[in-house]
């Protein structure tokens, strides 16, 4: 039929036909903008719990974040020591991102494609190969500068190549 995540919207006709099920529509739009958060901490007040799922939120951004940049997939944890140590990591990424966010007195999101823009290409010369960082932009090395961190090496690899090696 369709995911399960379409499903709720759609009912079957007598004939086998799909249609949108309005009044399911109806119902979800009901909760637009709306959070339904239990807790077993009957101490917390609603605020501190919108609060806690607003940070929540952030951590588990800065983790999703950190692996995109990784190319990693999912991983389903079945230890509790692996869940610690992914609630650890998303800790850190966190903690990470707020520093970088305060250091630079921008967004996440701004100093993340400003430092995307650091590219190491790789090409081959007169029988050389090389591996050089792009040329930062002006943005870009006082970013790395405000932060405390190194502009990368503009030369990371020089070797004869392959073919130039083997006639010689």
């Amino acid at each position: 039929m369709t995911t399960s995540r379409c499903a709720r919207y759609l009912r079957e006709t007598k004939s086998g036909a799909l249609r949108i099920d309005r009044a399911a529509i109806r119902e979800e739009e009901k909760l637009d903008g709306k959070w339904v958060i239990t807790s077993n901490d009957d101490t917390l007040t609603a605020e501190d719990l919108a609060l806690g799922y607003q940070q929540l939120m952030r951590v588990e951004q800065a983790w999703h974040t950190m692996k995109s940049g990784l190319r990693t997939r999912p991983v389903f944890h079945g230890t509790p020591h692996r869940i610690c140590a992914h609630i650890s990591l998303c800790v850190l990424a966190l903690l990470v991102e707020r520093i970088a966010e305060i250091r630079a007195s921008d967004t996440w999101h701004n100093i993340a494609a400003a430092v995307d823009t650091i590219k190491v290409v790789d090409y081959q010369r007169g029988g050389v190969r090389v591996q050089q960082t792009t040329e930062l932009r002006a943005d870009v090395a006082g970013l790395l500068r405000g932060l405390g961190v190194d502009s990368p090496p503009r030369l990371h690899h020089v070797e004869q190549a392959a073919s130039a090696a083997a006639g010689a």
